[in-house]
Formats: C-alpha cells, structure tokens, sequence
C-alpha cells in the first residue's frame, strides 16, 4: 500500500510531552493530555492548512519552547560529528531538562528553573555530584547556542552561568568511591585467561602506571627506539596540539619485550595493541583447542572472511569501554 504523503501529522506521546512530527522535526504542544497540548494541536494544525511550510516562531514572540530548542541543537552537533558517547550525554541531560519545562518558552527560563531540574537530577538518584555538575553545564551550552541562533535572549543565557556547581553533601548528592588499584593477585590470575594482546595491554599498563587510554591509544609511529640508552620512549599523544610530545615515557626491557611483536609490519599510524590482533588470537587459541574436525561451513565461513576483512565489523583500536569488556569478558 502506498504511503499517504498528505497526511496531517499525529499527536505522539514523549514520556509526559505530546507532540507532532513535520518535516523531520518534533514540535510540542504541552504536558499529554492537557487542555493546553489539546488546543495546542488544534492551533499547529490549523497553521499547518494555512501554510504547510510551517516556520519556527521567532524570539519576539515568546514561542520557541525548550524541547524545540533542545531538538535543534540536537540536529547541530550531529551534524558536527560530535563524540558518540558525549552527544548520548548530551540527549541523558535534555531528558530531565523536557521533562518538566520541555513547553516552555525559552526566554521564560531561569536559574531557578535551572536549579529545579539539577534537583531533579540529584532525586533520581543515578547520577553523582560530578556527573551532574557536567550536566548542567551541558545545558547551559544549549542555552548559549540558541542566543547564537539568536532564538534566546542573551541575558538568560548570562543569567543560567549564576548556578554554581554543586559541592560536596549539597542536595544530597553522592561521590562516588575513589578508585582503588588492583591487587596484584587478582591481575595474576586474570592474566592466564586473556588473549596475548589483552594481556600485554594489562602488564605494560601495570609496569608503567599508565592510564588506560594511554596504552589502548599506543601507535607505532609514537615509540621511539632510536636513543643510545637501550630505552624506548613513548610519547603519548595530547587533545590539544600545543601539548602534543611533552609527556615521554621510558620503556625498559620488560616493556619492550611485550611490545615488540606488536609492533612488526605495521605503519606509523597503526595501533599496536588492536582488537582485530586480539579476536585473530582468541580464534587460534579455539582452534588448537579444538578436538573436533572443523565441518565444511566453518571452513567457508573461515575463506570468506579472509577474502573480505572489511565485512567484519572491528575496530583497529581499543577503547576505554571494550578494554574492559575485553578484560572482564575472560574472569
């Protein structure tokens, strides 16, 4: 059956908020089931039989609401190629931010306001003290890119920089635990489960007191093995590039040991510590321990994966998220 391309648009349900699709976009008429989301409706689709190129109301009228900002800069930092992970933090704050003001016109919020969904964020209780401080910052960021686009006021954006962060046992809001080291004992028994590449992760991180991004972002092209000394130094790289080379750190012989075999045949710019290293050895190590005859579609499977490395879907390098599932995948 054909789709109905002229059909006027639904009224959807978001958590309490309803709202309508038009053009790719969400635009919201108010808490689901009020008289004001009925009436609301009413209004966007008589606009909509008027003109079906509906605009977005201007900032002199007092009608961008907040779900209709937050959407927007939504569709920005998608499109500016934003972190997977950050732009998922950023959706996780417009969840509380909606929740309670998603129909509220923009330029009508306020440091309390501000502070009410901080309270919010602290009652749910998911969230630390720090986590929540990102948060709200996160939204303050919203607000400064709506007075770019010029659909919010500069002095609410001004007035929201007033909320400070939360300190420590305000609101009641919870640290987390300070991170403790791993006993040696637990690392030496782990070690004897993990994949070579894994493992060599692990015990060149110990060796050196590194972070962990600091030995899944290794690249061939930072180890330096050309000092007279007999060390390797690793200079890891830096975000900002005016820090780029001030850290270098010394690799002995133990290090070099665990690093050497990662590091032949690969160019400059290569991980030296790869996932796709670390499923070609889980898949020997299957292998040897087989007992069985490999049936006739493993070993096609096993041919066209070789035809086509590009079919399977791995990363070259480790993050802080599959380097611990790598690790913990083998307790």
């Amino acid at each position: 059956m054909p789709k109905l391309k002229n059909r006027l648009p639904k009224v959807c349900r978001d958590r309490n908020q309803a709202f309508s699709w038009y053009n790719g976009k969400r635009h919201y008429h108010g808490v689901w089931g009020s008289l004001e989301a009925e009436k609301s409706y009413k209004r966007f689709i008589a606009a909509l039989l008027e003109s079906p190129n509906l605009p977005l109301p201007s900032v002199g009228c007092g009608e961008v609401f907040i779900a209709e900002l937050a959407d927007g800069y939504l569709d920005h930092i998608e499109k500016s190629q934003i972190d997977e992970k950050e732009y998922l933090h950023f959706k996780s704050a417009i969840a509380y931010l909606i929740e309670v003001y998603g129909v509220l016109a923009v330029n009508e919020f306020s440091p309390k306001k501000l502070m009410a969904v901080r309270s919010q964020m602290v009652k749910a209780g998911t969230l630390c003290r720090l986590m929540i401080n990102k948060y709200i910052g996160r939204i303050r960021r919203i607000f400064e890119w709506g007075v770019r686009e010029e659909f919010v006021q500069s002095n609410v954006s001004n007035a929201l920089k007033s909320v400070k962060d939360l300190r420590k046992g305000e609101e009641g809001a919870y640290d987390n635990p300070p991170r403790k080291p791993v006993p040696d004992i637990v690392v030496e028994a782990t070690l004897p489960f993990l994949p070579p590449v894994v493992s060599a992760m692990v015990q060149v991180q110990r060796m050196l007191g590194a972070r962990p991004s600091e030995v899944f972002k290794m690249r061939v092209g930072d180890i330096d093995q050309n000092r007279d000394n007999g060390l390797w130094y690793y200079s890891p790289k830096h975000k900002t590039e005016k820090h780029i080379g001030e850290k270098s750190i010394p690799l002995g012989k133990p290090e070099q040991k665990l690093i050497a075999p990662y590091l032949i045949g690969k160019k400059p710019e290569a991980a030296i510590f790869s996932p796709r290293q670390a499923v070609k050895e889980r898949a020997e190590q299957a292998r040897a321990r087989r007992k069985t005859k490999v049936p006739p579609s493993q070993q096609k499977r096993d041919e066209h994966r070789a035809k086509n490395p590009a079919d399977r879907q791995i990363g070259e390098f480790y993050d802080r998220d599959s380097y611990r599932r790598a690790v913990r995948g083998y307790l």
